[in-house]
Order: C-alpha cells, then sequence, then structure tokens
C-alpha cells in the first residue's frame, strides 16, 4: 500500500490513536508497523481477533500488559551461557507475570460465551445456538501456548528484592557473610562511640561517618595529632579531618574482606538462577512474542470500543457497501453517519454538491474505513458493512500545490494522476477530490471525463468529487456510472452532511448568493451569462430535488401511518379476544349456576314426592301423584336443556352399555379429553376425570377418543387420564404397533385403552364398593401399559377406603409392593403401587 495515500487518507493519525492503547512497548511497536494487508485470509483473521478480543473484554473486562518488557538481549547472553545482572532477572520475571495473568485471563468456559450487546439503536443479534457450550475462538491458541513458568518466577522473587538488592536468603553463604558484616558492625560502632566519648572536645561534631566505605570520626584539624589514625578525607575549608582511628582500621578491613565475599556471593546466586533460567529460553521467546501480539490485538479492540466500530464484511468482489459509517477524526457529537456502496450495479460514483457540503469527507470515509478494514481494525459503522479487499488504494486529494517544486495545483494534481493511471488496475480504489479542477473547466470537465473513462474501462472501483455539470451528464447517460450528491439547506445557508446517491447534487451558487445579500440585478445579469442548455440542466436538478424531499416526505408519513394502523388493528384484536373470552365465561357460569339450582329443585322435589308417597301409600293417591312428579321432570328437563350450553353433538352417540371405567372420552361442551371415572346412571349421567378437575356430565355430552386419536396422544404426550399425565412406556409402544399389525380387533381396542392410563387414579369420594374395582380396573390398565409404578389417591377420611385398598393389593398377583405416600407425595392420602 502507498504511504502517500495512508497520509492522505489520515491512517497515520489512526495508528497514532492505536498505538495509545498499547500498553508495552513492544505492542506499540506492532502498532506501529500496522500496514493493510490484501490477502483476504489475513484480513479476515485480523478481523476475528480483534472481534474476539472486543468480545472479551466486553464479557470479562481488560487485561494489562503493562509489566511486558524487551528481554531478547537477554535470551541471547543466555544462549551463549552468560549469567544476567539483577535488573535483567527482574525483567524475565515481570514477562512471566503478565504471562501468568493473561494465562488466568484467557480460561474460559461455556458460561464465558460472548453475549450479544448493541453497539447501536436498531442493531439485531446473531443467531443463537440451542446449547450453551464453550466455543473456541481465535485467540485461544495464544492464551494456551503461554508458559509463564511459575518455579523459576517465583524463585527469582524470592531471591532478589529490587534491581539493587538482593534477598539475605537467596543462598546459605549469601545469609552467613551479611551476618558477619552486620556483626563487624557493630564491633565497629561500639568502638567508635567509645572513642567519640573519651575524645569529644577534638570532634567537630559527635558523629560517626564514612568515607571511601570506611568509618571514620570528623576531627578538628588542630587536634589531627591527639587522634591515632589513618586520614581519609578533610572538609572545604580544611578545618575537619576525617580520620580512621587506627583501632577500627582492622575492623574495617574486615568488613572490606566480608564486602568481597558478599559480592561473589551475589554473583553465585545471580549465576545460579540464570542456569534454572536457560532451559526455558524458548519458552521465555514464545511468552514475550505472545504476549505483544495480545497487546496488540487488545489494542484494536480498545481502539473499536473507543470509536463504537463493529467489524466489517469483507469480499473479493470489489463491494463496497457502508451503513451509517462516521469518519473517526470527526466530533462524535457532530459528526453526520454517511451510507455509501459501491461496486454492485456501478463501479463509478461521482459526487456533486457546494463546497462545505462534506463531499470531501465522504470521499476519506470509504478510503479509510478501506485501510483500517484491510489493517484489521473496525470501522465506526453499522453492523453487517460491506467492504472489498483492494491491493492498492489511490487517493488524489487536498492542496498539492509545491512552491519548492515550482508546481501550480493543477500541475500538482494532475502529476498526481498520472502515477495513478500507471498503476491503478481492477484490484485499485481510486479517490479524486475535485477532478480537474484549477485550470479552464471546459478543459478540465473534458479531462476529468477521460479520466474516468479510462478507469471505468478498467472495471477500477472509483469515487469522484466535481463541480462540473457535464461530469453530471456523463453519470447520467454511461451505464455503471452513478451520480451522488451531498444534501443541501438553502433556506438555512447550512449543508445537512446527507449523502445521497443517484441524485446529482446542485451547485446553488445563485441561491446562496442571494442569501448572502448580493443584489438581485446581479443575479440576473449572472442568469444570462448561463447557455440556455446549462439553465435547463440545472432547473432539471432542481426540479428532482423538490421531487425527491416532497417523496422523502410522503413516505415517511406513509410509514407512520401504516405504523398506526398496524398498532390499532392489533389493539382491536386483542380487545374482541378479550371479548369473547369474557362471553364465553359469562355464559358458562350463567348456564352451571342455573344448572345447579335446577338439580337443587330436583332433588328437593324428588325428597318431598318421595315422602308423600310414604305417607300415601294406603291412601290410594301413589298412581296419581308419581303422574304429576313425571309430569314435573318433563318440565324440568325441557327448563334444563334450554339453559344448558348448545354445543355440537358428537360425532358418533355413545352407548351406555358398551361405556366402561377408563375409557377416553372428550367432553363436548369443555373441549377437553378426560376419562370415565364412573358408569351412566338411569338419567345418563356420569363422573369424568379431565386433568384435576372431575365433573359430572351426562353421556350425551361425551365423544369417544377413536384410535388415531389415541395414537396422536402418544405422539404428543399430552393425554388427560386418570386425572395425571401420561406415561407410556416404548415398551408398551412397541406391544401396540405389534397388535395394531396383527389386526387383532379386540387386541387393538385394550391396548389403546391401557394407552390411556394416567400416573394416578383418584378414587376420594368413591364407596368401597365403587372404590375397589375401579381401581383394580386402573391397575390392569397399568400393568398391561408396562408402567413401573402409579399412585392411588384415597384420602385420609376415617381410614375404610385405605384399608379396603391395601387388602385388595394384597390380593393381585402382579403388585410387587405398596407402600403410604412420603412427604411430598400425598403422604399417608396416597398409596404408592410398585409393579413386579
Amino acid at each position: 500500500m502507498n504511504q502517500k495515500s495512508l497520509k492522505t487518507l489520515e491512517y497515520t493519525k489512526i495508528i497514532t490513536q492505536l498505538e495509545s492503547h498499547a500498553a508495552s512497548p513492544l505492542g506499540k511497536a506492532l502498532c506501529r508497523e500496522l500496514t493493510p494487508s490484501s490477502d483476504l485470509e489475513e484480513i479476515r483473521t485480523r478481523q476475528a481477533q480483534t472481534t474476539d478480543a472486543a468480545d472479551r473484554v466486553r464479557l470479562k473486562g481488560s487485561v494489562s500488559f503493562s509489566g511486558l518488557r524487551e528481554i531478547g538481549g537477554s535470551l541471547k547472553r543466555l544462549e551463549i551461557g552468560s549469567s544476567l545482572s539483577i535488573p535483567e532477572l527482574l525483567s524475565i520475571s515481570s514477562v512471566l507475570t503478565v504471562a501468568a495473568r493473561a494465562k488466568s485471563y484467557g480460561r474460559r468456559d461455556a458460561e464465558d460465551t460472548p453475549v450479544f450487546t448493541p453497539r447501536f439503536p436498531g442493531q439485531k443479534p446473531p443467531k443463537q445456538t440451542e446449547a450453551a457450550e464453550y466455543v473456541p475462538d481465535s485467540l485461544d491458541p495464544f492464551f494456551q501456548s503461554l508458559e509463564p513458568l511459575t518455579p523459576l518466577n517465583n524463585e527469582i522473587k524470592r531471591c532478589i528484592i529490587s534491581e539493587d538488592e538482593v534477598a539475605d536468603d537467596a543462598s546459605p553463604g549469601l545469609s552467613r557473610v551479611r551476618r558477619s558484616i552486620k556483626a563487624a558492625a557493630d564491633r565497629i560502632h561500639t568502638q567508635l562511640n567509645t572513642i567519640l566519648n573519651s575524645h569529644r572536645t577534638y570532634l567537630q561534631d559527635a558523629v560517626i561517618t564514612m568515607r571511601d566505605g570506611r568509618y571514620c570520626l570528623p576531627v578538628k584539624a588542630e587536634y589531627k595529632s591527639q587522634v591515632s589514625g589513618m586520614v581519609h578525607d578533610q572538609s572545604a575549608t580544611g578545618s575537619t579531618l576525617f580520620i580512621e582511628p587506627m583501632a577500627i582500621i582492622r575492623l574495617n578491613n574486615e568488613i572490606r574482606e566480608l564486602e568481597i565475599q558478599e559480592q561473589k556471593e551475589i554473583e553465585a546466586v545471580l549465576a545460579s538462577l540464570s542456569n534454572e533460567a536457560a532451559p526455558h529460553i524458548e519458552e521465555l521467546r514464545l511468552n514475550m512474542e505472545l504476549l505483544a501480539q495480545l497487546d496488540f490485538i487488545f489494542a484494536r479492540a480498545a481502539l473499536s470500543r473507543q470509536y463504537r466500530c463493529s467489524a466489517p464484511v469483507f469480499n473479493d468482489q470489489g463491494r463496497i457497501h457502508i451503513k451509517d459509517g462516521r469518519h473517526p477524526l470527526l466530533d462524535p457529537q457532530k459528526v453526520v453517519p454517511v451510507n455509501v456502496w459501491l461496486g454492485k450495479d456501478f463501479d463509478l460514483l461521482i459526487v456533486t454538491g457546494p463546497n462545505t457540503g462534506g463531499k470531501t469527507v465522504s470521499l476519506k470515509t470509504v478510503g479509510l474505513f478501506t485501510l483500517m478494514g484491510q489493517a484489521g481494525l473496525h470501522i465506526p459503522a453499522w453492523e453487517g458493512s460491506e467492504l472489498a479487499v483492494f491491493d492498492e488504494v489511490f487517493a488524489d486529494i487536498g492542496d498539492e500545490q509545491s512552491i519548492e517544486q515550482s508546481l501550480s495545483t493543477f500541475s500538482a494534481h494532475m502529476t498526481n494522476i498520472v502515477n495513478i493511471l500507471q498503476q491503478a488496475d481492477s484490484r485499485s480504489l481510486c479517490l479524486f477530490d475535485e477532478l480537474g479542477a484549477g485550470t479552464d473547466p471546459t478543459e478540465g470537465a473534458a479531462l476529468a471525463i477521460a479520466v474516468l473513462s479510462f478507469l471505468h474501462n478498467m472495471k477500477c472501483r472509483t469515487m469522484a468529487t466535481t463541480h462540473y455539470s457535464e461530469l453530471k451528464v456523463f453519470a447520467l447517460t454511461t451505464p455503471g456510472v452513478e451520480n451522488a450528491c451531498c444534501e443541501f439547506s438553502v433556506e438555512t445557508l447550512q449543508p445537512t452532511y446527507r449523502l445521497l446517491i443517484g441524485i446529482p447534487g446542485k451547485s446553488n451558487a445563485f441561491a446562496i448568493s442571494q442569501k448572502l445579500g448580493l443584489p438581485d440585478f446581479i443575479i440576473e445579469d449572472a442568469k444570462t451569462h448561463l447557455e440556455s442548455k446549462d439553465q435547463s440542466f440545472e432547473d432539471l436538478l432542481a426540479s428532482l430535488e423538490t421531487s425527491r424531499i416532497t417523496i422523502e416526505k410522503e413516505q415517511d408519513e406513509i410509514r407512520s401511518y401504516k405504523e398506526e394502523i398496524a398498532q390499532l388493528k392489533s389493539r382491536l384484536t386483542q380487545k374482541e379476544e378479550r371479548l369473547d373470552e369474557r362471553k364465553d365465561k359469562l355464559i358458562r357460569n350463567a348456564s352451571e349456576e342455573a344448572q345447579r339450582i335446577l338439580r337443587e329443585a330436583k332433588e328437593t322435589a324428588d325428597q318431598t314426592i318421595r315422602q308423600i308417597n310414604k305417607l300415601a301409600a294406603d291412601s290410594g293417591v301413589g298412581k296419581e301423584l308419581e303422574a304429576q312428579r313425571t309430569r314435573l321432570r318433563e318440565q324440568l328437563k325441557k327448563t334444563d336443556d334450554k339453559l344448558a350450553v348448545k354445543t355440537k353433538g358428537p360425532n358418533q352417540p355413545v352407548s351406555p352399555k358398551k361405556l366402561k371405567v377408563g375409557d377416553g372420552v372428550r367432553v363436548l361442551s369443555m373441549n377437553l379429553k378426560g376419562t370415565v371415572s364412573s358408569l351412566p346412571d338411569a338419567r345418563g349421567d356420569l363422573f369424568v376425570q379431565m386433568g384435576i378437575l372431575r365433573s359430572k356430565v351426562n353421556i350425551k355430552d361425551l365423544e369417544l377418543i377413536r384410535e388415531d386419536d389415541i395414537s396422536a396422544t402418544l405422539g404428543d404426550g399430552s393425554s388427560h387420564t386418570y386425572g395425571g399425565s401420561s406415561g407410556v412406556s416404548s415398551k408398551a409402544k412397541k406391544t401396540f404397533s405389534q397388535a395394531k399389525g396383527n389386526g387383532s380387533g379386540s387386541g387393538q381396542i385394550r391396548m389403546s385403552k391401557s394407552f390411556s392410563v394416567g400416573s394416578e387414579v383418584n378414587l376420594i369420594g368413591m364407596t368401597t364398593d365403587e372404590a375397589v374395582p375401579a381401581m383394580e380396573k386402573y391397575l390392569d390398565d397399568a400393568y398391561l401399559a408396562h408402567m413401573p409404578s402409579v399412585r392411588v389417591v384415597h384420602g385420609r377420611g376415617t381410614g375404610a377406603l385405605k384399608a379396603a385398598c391395601h387388602k385388595r393389593l394384597r390380593q393381585l398377583k402382579y403388585v410387587k409392593d405398596f407402600r403410604l405416600g412420603e412427604f411430598g407425595e400425598g403422604g399417608d392420602g396416597v398409596t404408592i403401587v410398585t409393579f413386579k
């Protein structure tokens, strides 16, 4: 990628920003060396690394690489067997500490899978996998390859305290020598204190000082003969001599010898640490390189976070589609997003419009985004923006005038354009600002058309800005070339900075001049100097612009109306549904209440008639009373039929003789599936268990569940029988399939009944004579369905029903065991039965 374009498009400023986010000198160096790549796979790898680093930072916070140092020279010395100094060993320790911190940060599990967080309003989350599982990312190999070498790092930290201090316990010899030095120093202080107290009048100050590493006393010059010893120094005025008394010379010599031994022990410690580090030269070098790369990658993620960027989608077909792109170097509070597409329906885009309208910003945004994306950086645009891979990006932007080279603006631009034409090909992106400007407008427009035609014929992706009307016509009449303009408000004399593709721009020179106060007669005179075709063309552009604004407003109004209509329709639908529900509920409640009152009236009437019958048995009026009772029942039945909720009758009426306890039925008035709990009485009333609801219904309101309904129930597992959920085993299903294959009608019926068995039977409310047969029938069906265990709900009560059930359970051969329910299973009101 040519350096001129990198500077022109301000890519170097982005790199400076990137470098500020790196924590280590090695990471900063990699940032400075970052250049755009033209290898699609390399670009996608870089983008994936940046994305994964941004996801980790968003999920777990940032990680610091501030302790990373250059240790390449130290590793070279280790390779030749040299011992390292204290600062070098501390640098190795610092690198290992950063490696351990990064290794810990890099550990992930299924809970660390990145959670989507929208960066922009309206951003949609990616498709999520059904199961939460650990998904490796592109950074895992970096973190997994780190070797913290914890034992070596701990040993260095134990032995070396700082750059000028080695720990006393670094080695036994060093500890022993330092104890000896301390003891000798204590003896010297004792001797000096004795001399100091006995010769206080001879001393300048009553202090003990050091000169050349030896303990001395400050003696007044006139008393130097009174203190025997070796003179090491004197004050600037000569009035004080620093004398080492003869009594401590031997002790000072002893300390000097011990200090020499101490230095040898320190060198031995450093040599030992160097020997421990020598076998890990490759691991240390790899750690340094990996940490530098990670610092570089996380700096890119930090830059992405700073500018609220997203990862672009790359292609090698030359397509560019930037969605709400924001130039990163402009004020984020003021920058207006730009939408640009190029390379699909057209490969040449000509942008026109007034000055300060945002044409150059749009041009630079396309070029800078391309460079940033190919360098592996995210771009400040909406998710899903698309960029193409180019071998070269050429830019002719800004004032190229050079006084030193005696080049005018036109000459400088043309020199640059000549170089571009010599190097550009179909895999190049060319950006021209004010192409052909700086010379005669007619000739400049002709040259611009020729240059753009040449690049267009080469299939080179090109974007150019201009004021020339001839280029607008060229774009309108040439296939593969498209006009665009930067919107400008004549009323406010302010640009909106919106790029409108497909619409040629208008310079608005007359309108702007008039708003700024230029007299009307001058403007009218200027218009007379325009050629009629130019005037007509400008009028056409103005008409198109007015039509565009009108259409956009109408589209916004239509969109608003559609949203309002959709909301009203939704609210109306919800209201109708609520009204229907309330209507059905009111009708059902009223019907149930009326039926309850009617049943009470029937029971009262029957009871009264029975009592009268007993009293009138001998009076001969029994037949007449019975006739009156029959008429009363018929009248009550008519009333009951009127009050009942009208429902669609069964497809096939159910015969009372064929109905058995345990049969699967559908209650039509409630549209619920259930199981027959009792046989119908003389009036055709019977109890049906529907889930946890046990209700008395008439046989005319029932419909037997067909065999195919049972199969469907087996398929979806939603059967409601015996008050419990379906518990059919796979073995039972297989048996049922075999039964169907055998073609035995009776076998199919028996098996279909067994398949409707629930996990419990409710006997509450029954007498012992009713409950025991019902329980036995249920247990037979449950055993045929191969259910391992079931629940028999008999309640507590007097205990008679429980005793009768347990007595019968002991007699059944296929019952393996039974017990009372535990806490949470129903207690002693439930019996758990296990089959053999």
